[in-house]
């Protein structure tokens, strides 16, 4: 049986395991109706040109994980962020982990999407946010129909969250092969400040398929900074999908750290509903072998005054193959808009491929937008300058290459975020630098 055919049986399965009076059952309905019309995309298809899903898809998946089983913690230690405090939603094999987690209600509710979607006092929040901005593409739909579990943060007008939260999905190779959907709902109230770190890992080589979606609304004056480690296997693959709405003066921030992963397909997309909206997309992608990174971007500049900046750094070696598409959307109305969109890549293999779209379209007459994309080798004289000061190549190229990644380290506000990923790109790069940029 096909991947598709099966999950299109499997939903009738689903939705006899959940409440078929919930709220959002038509919305689940109909998610899987688009699925069963569109079917997985293929390379046909303009946004998936570059990027293939053959080799994902071939795989027999568990939609449902046949048993369970339990983690420590001193055996996944190493993917938090444990130096520092923090909420806590943990996910194994898509089923809530309440020994590795730390969640809340006090004062603003930092627990399950599974809650959320079945507890009448959520309804209100379900109502007017649930599958509001979220694509009805075939992939977004399919995590729809079988959406059930995943993080839910909702914090309340003028919140700022004393610690940041961090959203972990591991993977135990319980299965053969496993797909997650996991759904996550984060609504950001006036003058609220949260800062969120998501992570995906597997434990095993056990194939794992992830098609994440995730809505964030940040409503007038928010600050939403949101960071996404990817560094995991090459038999895990991950389509991740966020979609954020921002309202008059909120500051949304997403940084993408783009290390691991047999395929990775990131659809980041900005909605700018206000004025003196200021929107930011950060990301480093360092890969080598075989491994292929995906970066599909959108900001929609809707109305006057507002800021967008998109900076994507990548390094590439081997045979690996790097994908950016990227849009910026000028609406007319959209007087005094301020985007800024570049990509620069460094290849350090002959056989790796960079495959880059950098895109502006504007229907505005007084904006200042600008876009580019560089794709080139190591500075010679600066590698030159670097070998005659004593320093060996291969620390000469890290250091090169460090600097490289400068302007997105540079954002981070969290320092233990920071030192990780600094970390994260000597052990990428092959190297032990004893300093932090």
């Amino acid at each position: 049986m096909e991947l598709k055919e099966k999950l299109v049986s499997s939903f009738m399965a689903f939705e006899d395991n959940v409440d078929v009076h919930s709220s959002i059952h038509d919305i689940r309905t109909e998610a899987i109706k688009i699925f069963e019309a569109e079917d997985f995309p293929t390379k046909k298809q303009e946004n998936w040109k570059y990027t293939s899903l053959n080799s994902v898809l071939k795989q027999d998946y568990s939609v449902f994980p046949k048993s369970e089983k339990a983690l420590e913690y001193k055996d996944v230690k190493e993917y938090f962020i444990h130096e520092i405090d923090s909420y806590k939603i943990i996910f194994v094999d898509g089923k809530y982990s309440s020994h590795l987690s730390q969640t809340t209600h006090d004062g603003l509710d930092v627990c399950l999407m599974s809650a959320a979607l079945s507890k009448p006092k959520y309804k209100v929040i379900i109502d007017n946010y649930f599958n509001k901005i979220a694509n009805k593409d075939s992939l977004s739909s399919l995590n729809t129909a079988f959406s059930m579990e995943g993080a839910y943060i909702n914090i309340p007008k003028n919140k700022v969250v004393d610690k940041p939260i961090q959203i972990i999905h591991f993977s135990t190779g319980n299965e053969a092969a496993m797909l997650l959907q996991p759904r996550n709902l984060i609504v950001v109230n006036e003058n609220a400040h949260v800062q969120i770190i998501e992570r995906h890992q597997s434990l095993t080589e056990n194939a794992v398929l992830t098609n994440s979606v995730t809505e964030i609304f940040a409503n007038k004056r928010a600050i939403v900074d949101y960071y996404k480690i990817q560094n995991d296997n090459q038999s895990a693959s991950l389509i991740d999908s966020t979609f954020i709405n921002q309202k008059q003066e909120s500051l949304a921030k997403v940084h993408t750290f783009s290390f691991g992963g047999k395929l990775v397909r990131n659809n980041l997309e900005f909605y700018q509903n206000g004025e003196r909206i200021d929107s930011t997309m950060k990301g480093i992608t360092i890969i080598g072998d075989k491994q292929h990174i995906d970066h599909n971007t959108l900001v929609h500049h809707i109305e006057p005054n507002c800021e967008s900046h998109q900076d994507y750094k990548g390094i590439f070696d081997d045979k690996s193959t790097g994908v950016f598409n990227g849009k910026v959307l000028v609406e007319k109305l959209a007087q005094k808009t301020n985007a800024f969109q570049a990509n620069n890549n460094i290849l350090i293999s002959d056989k790796a491929t960079i495959n880059t779209k950098p895109q502006l379209e504007i229907f505005a007459d007084d904006v200042k937008c600008s876009h580019g994309c560089t794709i080139g080798q190591l500075d010679e004289s600066a590698m030159f300058y670097l070998r005659s000061r004593g320093i060996p190549e291969k620390e000469a190229k890290a250091l090169l290459m460090f600097a490289f990644s400068n302007t997105v380290l540079d954002s981070v506000k969290i320092p233990e975020m920071k030192t990780r990923i600094t970390k994260l790109i000597a052990e990428k790069l092959g190297v032990n630098i004893g300093f932090d940029l």
